[in-house]
């Protein structure tokens, strides 16, 4: 937005401290997932390891850090695509099609 004059680029210790506030909720959230599927913990767990680097990122201005935290995004959007895949395939099913590793 900021390249089209509808706002200005934030600056790094803003969007680290916003991406920060987000790692913590995620964090919090993933706590909810420990007596769910681990699909969920993985997905929630490394959101919120996603957010922590991306603010470690940009309050550093390590670009390693920050690149390290694109391969985790990756992860992070893959673990995610397989457990909506897993909940809407076992759910229409009827029967496990795609575990999602129960917790007992």
């Amino acid at each position: 937005m900021p390249k089209v004059g509808w706002g200005e680029v934030p600056e790094s210790s803003a969007m680290a401290a916003y991406l920060f506030m987000w790692g913590i909720f995620t964090a919090v959230m993933f706590i909810g997932t420990l007596k769910i599927d681990r699909a969920l913990q993985l997905v929630f767990g490394s959101l919120a390891l996603l957010f922590f680097l991306l603010a470690l990122g940009d309050a550093t201005g390590n670009i390693i850090i920050t690149r390290i935290a694109g391969y985790e995004g990756l992860i992070c959007g893959f673990s995610a695509i397989y457990a909506a895949l897993a909940q809407v395939l076992n759910e229409v099913y009827g029967k496990i099609i795609a575990p999602m590793g129960s917790v007992k």
